[in-house]
């Protein structure tokens, strides 16, 4: 049965199609590239709600679901969990849907904590 996908405003904050050379012998994707997709996702929202530089501090909870296939169209969804001073709490959500069919499932969810930093590399705090 297919999955709706999360109804996040402005869709998708990331969307690749999984490659063969980001797969294992069995053709399943290396979770560790998931992980990159999220991180990659959760720290482009981090920078648009901070407006500043921001760096992953924490991954929390993440659990893979299901495995994702060579060919698969990967889309990773954000949401603001919390803000504190310098940093930002973001989970992010993994989808993946079957390229012939068009079967969604969500794959794997964490919970990314991002940390605003000045040019000196120190906390930042965020303004709003």
């Amino acid at each position: 049965m297919t999955e709706q996908f999360p109804d996040v405003p402005g869709g998708a904050h990331l969307r690749t199609v999984a490659m063969p050379r980001d797969a294992n012998a069995s053709g399943d994707i290396f979770g560790g590239w998931t992980l990159s997709q999220m991180d990659l996702a959760g720290g482009t929202f981090a920078v648009s709600h901070s407006g500043l530089r921001v760096v992953t501090v924490r991954i929390d909870a993440v659990e893979f679901l299901r495995p994702v296939s060579v060919g698969d169209d990967v889309s990773v969804f954000c949401r603001l969990e919390h803000q504190g001073t310098t940093s930002v709490k973001v989970h992010v959500e993994c989808w993946a849907k079957e390229r012939i069919t068009g079967d969604a499932h969500k794959v794997t969810e964490g919970l990314f904590t991002y940390v605003a930093i000045g040019e000196d590399g120190k906390p930042q705090p965020i303004e709003g």
